[in-house]
């Protein structure tokens, strides 16, 4: 009995031994691979003329361009800011940037994980350390996630955000803003209208075409018209485009009880005016012979 015992100390003692020869072989494989990057990058600095130039000749890209900002309602406000999309493409043409999203632990129901961005020239670092609950919001509740696939694009989804807050907080912000300015020319192509017109053009296209009031088009994107921007635009004709191509219909985007409660409205005062004239015909009074 007392040597099965010392056998199992033994191959538990000898397991251990290997998991910690392994873990220092990786620590050791990666702290060379790190010596190695910051070598290079030392060797090779980036040219900031045309890290700058390869920025924008990338944000005339129209694709890039229609995906480089995002927006949302907070209060009576709308919130944009370059997006995840835009935050990458800038990282990748500044150059000698170490970034990624990786998890450090998975607990039960949980990961812990850390999205980062390093600059290997200067040495400035951005570090989030965050937990993912394994759980997915669907229909008003929660749903366990159980397959290492979905709780992988669950941590990929929740560290896109504390991505993109890294790599601009590496990233000078003027660079970011010249990002930015460029998708928006770019999405405004060689049009002499001013933004304004143009806005308004697609919302009476929407509204003679198929009946989708400004108000419907509002609900859809959280805030008002007069708050469009360029790339709110740009989708916004993304949307008339996938109308046209009969690739989607107008239930996909918009609300029709909106416009059904707008039309109810306008129903009511247009009532209310005809009885209001009625009353007024019946109150006038006739002359006495």
């Amino acid at each position: 009995m007392t040597n099965d015992l010392t056998t199992q100390f033994n191959n538990v003692q000898s397991q251990s031994d290997q998991q910690s020869v392994l873990a220092q072989s990786n620590a050791s494989r990666e702290m060379e691979e790190v010596k190695g990057a910051i070598f290079l990058a030392k060797q090779f600095p980036r040219n900031y003329f045309e890290s700058e130039k390869r920025i924008q000749d990338a944000c005339k890209r129209p694709s890039l361009a229609t995906t480089a900002t995002y927006a949302y309602k907070r209060g009576s406000s709308k919130v944009e800011g370059p997006s995840i999309r835009l935050a990458e493409e800038l990282a990748q043409n500044w150059g000698n940037l170490s970034y990624g999203i990786q998890e450090l632990e998975q607990r039960d129901g949980e990961s812990v994980a850390k999205a980062y961005c390093w600059d290997l020239e200067t040495n400035v670092r951005q570090e989030k350390i965050f937990t993912v609950k394994h759980v997915r919001s669907a229909r008003g509740g929660l749903t366990k996630l159980t397959e290492p696939r979905d709780i992988y694009e669950r941590v990929a989804s929740d560290g896109a955000r504390r991505l993109r807050a890294c790599i601009l907080g590496v990233i000078p912000g003027d660079v970011v803003e010249m990002a930015v300015e460029q998708c928006r020319l770019t999405l405004a192509g060689q049009s002499e209208k001013p933004l304004k017109d143009r806005i308004s053009g697609a919302l009476s296209h929407f509204k003679e075409n198929y009946g989708v009031t400004q108000e419907m088009i509002e609900e859809h994107f959280g805030y008002n018209a007069s708050s469009f921007s360029e790339f709110d635009l740009a989708q916004l004709t993304g949307i008339r485009n996938s109308l046209k191509d009969n690739l989607s219909k107008v239930e996909d985007w918009f609300n029709k009880d909106n416009g059904k409660q707008q039309t109810s409205a306008l129903t009511a005062d247009f009532n209310k005016e005809q009885d209001e004239v009625k009353s007024d015909a019946n109150n006038v009074p006739t002359e006495q012979g």
